[in-house]
C-alpha cells in the first residue's frame, strides 16, 4: 500500500496561514488548558505551541496540577471566553480522573471551540449547519482526499470507540459524497463484511493490531487515526506487517493524521479570529449607518 503522509498536507495548510497572519497587525490567539502530567498530552501541546509560533499565532498555555478542582478550571475558561486576545480555546484530553469532560468542554464559548467538541457545534455539524469543521474528522478527510481518488459515491466504514465520534465522522464523509456507516469497537468481529467492502476505512480506536491486511478491500484507502505506545514504538490500529502485498493507500503512525490535526486546529483558530473581526467590522458599519 502507498503511504499517505500528513507532513506535506500540514505544511501546505500552515504555509497559507502564515502568509495570511503576517498580513494583519492583530494576531489570532489560541489558549490551551493542560491538566496533570500525562506525557503524551504534554508532547501534543508542545507541538501545537511550536507550530502556532512558527506561523505567527499567539499561544497561551494554562497548566493545572492533576488535583486541580473543576471550579478552578471553569473559572479559567470563563476568563478566556471574555479575553479579546483569545480566539480559540481547547482543553487537552484526556482529563485526569474526577473531572467531568463534557461539563468542562460545554463551558467553552462555542465561537471559541476550535476543536469542534462542544455539543452545540457538533449538533450543527451533523445538520450541515456548522461553521466549525471538527478538527480530527477534518484531518482524516484531508488525508483521504490526498490519495487523489474520486471519493464520490464510494462506500466508507468508520471504526470508533463512541457513537458520537462515529456519527460525526460519517457526517464528514457524507459531505464529500461518500456512503458511510460506523462500527463500534465491540462490533468489529461481527462486521467483517462491512470492513472488507469499504473503499474508505477510518479507524480511531487505539488498539494495536485491531485491523489486518486480509480484512481490507484491494485498493482501499485506510486512514489509521489510532495511536498507542507498544514498547518504544508508537503504533496505530493497523498491523503494518500484514499490508505489504495489498494495493491501496494507508496513513502511517506516526506521521499521518497527527500533523494534519494540528494544522486543522490552527486553521480553525484563524477562522474564528476572522469571524470575530468580520463581526466587529459589521457592527461598526451598522453603528455608523445609524448615526
Amino acid at each position: 500500500m502507498k503511504l499517505l503522509y500528513g507532513g506535506p498536507i500540514a505544511e501546505k495548510i500552515l504555509s497559507a496561514l502564515k502568509v495570511d497572519i503576517l498580513r494583519d497587525v492583530e494576531k489570532p490567539g489560541l489558549a490551551v488548558i493542560l491538566i496533570g502530567t500525562n506525557k503524551a498530552s504534554e508532547i501534543y501541546v508542545s507541538l501545537k505551541e511550536k507550530k502556532a509560533k512558527e506561523i505567527g499565532m499567539n499561544f497561551f498555555l494554562y497548566n493545572f496540577v492533576e488535583k486541580s478542582s473543576e471550579k478552578e478550571i471553569l473559572k479559567c475558561i470563563e476568563k478566556l471566553n471574555q479575553d479579546e486576545k483569545v480566539h480559540g480555546i481547547i482543553v487537552q484530553l484526556p482529563l485526569p480522573t474526577g473531572l467531568e469532560t463534557e461539563k468542562i468542554i460545554a463551558s467553552i464559548d462555542p465561537k471559541k471551540d476550535v476543536d469542534g467538541f462542544h455539543r452545540e457545534n457538533a449538533e450543527k455539524f451533523l445538520k450541515s449547519e456548522g461553521e466549525i469543521f471538527p478538527v480530527f474528522p477534518h484531518a482524516i478527510m484531508r488525508l483521504a482526499e490526498s490519495s487523489g481518488l474520486d471519493l464520490k459515491n464510494k462506500k466508507a466504514a468508520v471504526i470508533a470507540n463512541s457513537k458520537e465520534f462515529g456519527k460525526i465522522m460519517c457526517a464528514a464523509l457524507a459531505r464529500e459524497g461518500l456512503i458511510a456507516e460506523y462500527i463500534t469497537t465491540e462490533d468489529v468481529s461481527r462486521s467483517l463484511s462491512k470492513i472488507s467492502e469499504a473503499d474508505v476505512l477510518v479507524s480511531a480506536v487505539g488498539l494495536p493490531g485491531l485491523l489486518r491486511g486480509e480484512m481490507f478491500k484491494q485498493g482501499a484507502i485506510v486512514v489509521d487515526g489510532g495511536i498507542e505506545k507498544v514498547g518504544n514504538k508508537i503504533v496505530g490500529d493497523v498491523d503494518f506487517g500484514s499490508i505489504e502485498a495489498l494495493e491501496g493507500f494507508i496513513t502511517p503512525v506516526p506521521g499521518g493524521v497527527g500533523p494534519v490535526t494540528i494544522a486543522c486546529l490552527l486553521e480553525n483558530t484563524f477562522l474564528a479570529f476572522n469571524a470575530k473581526k468580520t463581526k466587529i467590522q459589521k457592527d461598526m458599519s451598522i453603528a455608523f449607518d445609524t448615526n
